[in-house]
């Protein structure tokens, strides 16, 4: 049997909850564009998304371990798959519609220099005085504009829908700016699924990189009452944490988070009587969340990766190669663009210098940078 579109979207509104984004109702793209016969509006999005330049080089972009310190380490195209795998849970479970979390999801860290957060930081302060830098506006013009792809349109052309989500997408480092997207309604419930999924899967996977890495031994966490429950469960005495204990702990792990957050939230959506996608945007305060037991925990665990990850001598070492290599690389395009490609160099007009810069590093690897840097002030390397 040939399921075209129409059946398609006839299958999705039966299995969604009332609040559930429908891709038939979408608002829409911003250019003329014709549907696909056999995907919805947001599974074409989706698979756009994943061919992008942008997606792809997510591979070799840090997420806590920069990329050759191990190649077991998540770097942000393993953690974008893991917030892709949580949210379509999430949304299965409640009812939400799974495809537009995942395409979500997959589109939240497009922007994101090199060098995870320690780059974002070091851009947006080279960017002060020339609009700033932030990763959420960066996903979303890499997204209606730098990504050239077709010859119709610039950028991918996406739904309102997934652009008002990537612009909304907001944790306890980014807070959103949705000025162009109504900024007066909160994030659907598939735009906050995926915010809490990105929190739920950097806090589990930095624990487990931190714990695989040395950074973290299993003696600096007794006392956190996650790990206490974690032990418990397994009847782990330690000292030692075999690789096949670790990786129990932690899938119990994300799996105490998953449940909690799906059942609290259900009492939250039953308590709001919310009969559509609109009153969710409509109510005071996200209706997704930990119970609060569970929010004290997690807020628990990561305070301690707060303090003793996030600010370990090695992840600050490589906190502060970056800020050097991203300054270099910016100061040195700026005294002289004739260095830039030629490519890059036919967007200066356009753009203007600095921020044609910033786009420009803010799409390379950390390796594209490491090297490009090698280029430029090693006098024994070639250009």
């Amino acid at each position: 049997m040939y399921f075209d579109r129409q059946k398609l979207e006839e299958l999705e509104d039966k299995a969604l909850a009332p609040y559930g984004v429908r891709s038939k109702d979408t608002k829409g793209r911003a250019y003329l564009d014709d549907e696909p016969d056999y995907r919805t509006a947001f599974q074409r999005d989706r698979d756009r998304i994943i061919h992008t330049t942008a997606f792809r080089r997510l591979e070799y972009k840090t997420q806590v371990f920069i990329n050759f310190e191990g190649d077991y380490f998540r770097t942000r195209l393993t953690h974008t798959l893991e917030v892709a795998q949580i949210g379509r849970t999430l949304a299965r479970a409640l009812g939400a519609n799974e495809d537009l979390v995942e395409t979500i999801c997959l589109a939240h860290d497009l922007g994101h220099s090199p060098f995870g957060h320690s780059g974002e930081v070091a851009l947006a302060r080279l960017m002060k005085d020339y609009g700033g830098f932030d990763h959420n506006k960066q996903s979303l013009r890499i997204v209606t504009e730098l990504e050239q792809r077709y010859p119709e349109f610039p950028g991918l052309n996406l739904t309102w829908e997934v652009r008002e989500g990537m612009v909304k997408h907001e944790s306890e480092y980014d807070i959103s700016d949705a000025r162009d997207y109504d900024p007066s309604l909160r994030g659907n419930l598939e735009t906050q699924i995926c915010n809490v999924a990105d929190e739920m899967a950097y806090t589990t996977h930095d624990l487990d990189d931190g714990l695989r890495s040395g950074t973290i031994t299993p003696q600096m966490l007794d006392g956190i009452a996650l790990w206490e429950i974690l032990r418990q469960t397994f009847n782990w005495a330690g000292p030692t944490l075999d690789d096949l204990e670790r990786h129990r702990m932690i899938r119990q792990l994300v799996g105490m988070l998953v449940t909690d957050m799906i059942e609290a939230t259900d009492k939250r959506l039953k308590d709001s009587a919310v009969k559509s996608p609109l009153d969710i945007q409509k109510l005071k305060t996200n209706v997704i969340g930990y119970s609060e037991d569970m929010q004290r925990r997690n807020r628990e665990l990561k305070d301690f990766l707060y303090k003793n990850m996030y600010s370990h001598y090695r992840v600050i070492r490589m906190a502060v190669k970056a800020e050097r290599v991203i300054s270099d690389l910016f100061q040195a395009y700026k005294a002289e663009p004739a260095i830039l490609p030629d490519t890059v160099q036919k967007s200066i007009d356009k753009r203007g210098l600095e921020r044609t810069i910033c786009d420009y590093i803010a799409g390379m690897t950390d390796r594209f940078a490491i090297e490009e840097h090698q280029k430029l002030f090693n006098p024994m390397e070639k250009p």
